[in-house]
């Protein structure tokens, strides 16, 4: 695709793609300057950086977190942070899914322990 056709896309205007290419957020276009093709690599580039940004990381931080490889701390509740890797902020995943998976690890990490599950960890550490 062309860079119009990315623009529209990913609702961000030619001029800050440019600009994220240019920083190394977003990788440059195959082909040379007059035939530039974009793809979906480009797509989840750019929807990661705006995701990031839109967390509130300024652009110099989201470069250090691309560059570093560790994971994007999100603060859901006091005590609780989601680590997400980089290379997967803005790709396509099942979160509906992905969300009921966090959910049931909250449960089972969160909650207290009914009677049915002392007797169980009891039997099992005999």
């Amino acid at each position: 695709m062309n860079i119009r056709e990315l623009a529209k896309l990913t609702g961000q205007a030619e001029r800050q793609i440019r600009y994220m290419i240019a920083e190394g957020f977003v990788p440059p276009p195959s082909g040379g300057r007059a035939t530039a093709d974009y793809g979906e690599d480009h797509v989840t580039a750019i929807r990661r950086y705006s995701a990031l940004r839109q967390q509130g990381l300024p652009p110099q931080a989201i470069r250090v977190l691309l560059a570093s490889g560790q994971s994007a701390p999100f603060p859901v509740a006091p005590g609780i942070v989601l680590h997400v890797d980089p290379s997967v902020i803005g790709t396509s995943m099942d979160v509906d899914a992905l969300a009921q998976r966090i959910s049931k690890v909250l449960r089972d990490i969160l909650q207290e322990p009914t009677d049915a599950q002392h007797q169980h960890a009891a039997r099992r550490s005999r």
